[in-house]
């Protein structure tokens, strides 16, 4: 194991064999997605493409719940010149670079070319559904709840959920999660084929997750690398696109007055008012 990945902070990466377990850390509350995550996730997806040794890896988080998803409190100061700014170029380039660096870390996970194994129990929100649609296969336990929750905060979903998922789900389903931002439980997930399978409980989910990845690591790795290619070809090529299409129409109207209201519903843990401004 590298140095660089012995010492993250969002992140805890450890090997068993051929196996790597990625495991979310936070640093914020429910492992929410902040700094540190966006610049260490591509980190640790193409040290582990890079290392021969390691032929599959399980994605996961600590605790109770994978991830609620980005850390907006700790996202909103890079953000702050264009929601309170003039409106200019200057603002929405900066964002949109920024945007486009998160979207990479997002596909980091895709471009690597070890299968990804996403093992979710808890929350799984907003972003941590575009960090999930990235992996290859979906576990999932009694416990997990999942949300495409960007509606709800003025957002339009910008890191891959929205380009993703409709070839894991379905369009309909897709549209119904993303319009109206509600949660559905595991039971759900597993009829919508967003989860291939629901266990019990954290324990059997992580044995089951172990499980998948020791027979899928027995195969040849590199024609288990080239299914993964050819799976992808089409899907990406349609996903990278829309990832560019969303950053887009994100920068130009991401700032609004309901943006605003969501942000500050949020902060004083009260329901959002929205105007359509």
């Amino acid at each position: 194991m590298t140095d660089e990945l012995e010492n993250l902070v969002s992140l805890r990466v450890r090997r068993t064999e051929h196996v790597a377990e990625v495991t979310l850390l936070g640093p914020g509350k429910g492992n929410a997605m902040g700094p540190d995550f966006w610049r260490e996730l591509p980190m640790v997806f193409r040290a582990l493409d890079a290392d021969q040794t390691v032929r599959v890896i399980i994605i996961t988080g600590s605790g109770p719940n994978f991830s609620y998803g980005l850390d907006l409190p700790a996202m909103m100061p890079s953000w702050a010149e264009l929601l309170t700014g003039d409106g200019l170029a200057a603002p929405r380039t900066h964002f949109l670079a920024e945007l486009r660096t998160m979207q990479a870390a997002v596909n980091s996970i895709v471009e690597c070319r070890k299968p990804v194994i996403a093992a979710v129990s808890g929350w799984c929100i907003g972003g941590g559904v575009d960090v999930i649609a990235a992996a290859d296969i979906r576990l999932a336990d009694a416990t997990a709840k999942f949300s495409v929750r960007e509606v709800k905060v003025a957002i339009v979903a910008d890191l891959g959920s929205l380009q993703r998922l409709s070839g894991i789900i379905g369009e309909g389903h897709l549209r119904e999660l993303a319009y109206t931002g509600k949660d559905i439980d595991a039971a759900r997930a597993e009829t919508i084929d967003l989860v291939n399978d629901v266990y019990p409980d954290q324990e059997a989910l992580r044995v089951a997750a172990s499980e998948l990845a020791a027979e899928i690591a027995g195969n040849p790795p590199l024609v288990v690398q080239g299914v993964k290619d050819v799976l992808g070809v089409d899907r990406e090529q349609r996903v990278a696109a829309g990832l560019r299409y969303v950053g887009a129409w994100n920068s130009a109207f991401l700032p609004s007055k309901d943006l605003g209201e969501a942000v500050q519903a949020f902060l004083e843990r009260r329901p959002p008012t929205f105007g359509g401004q």
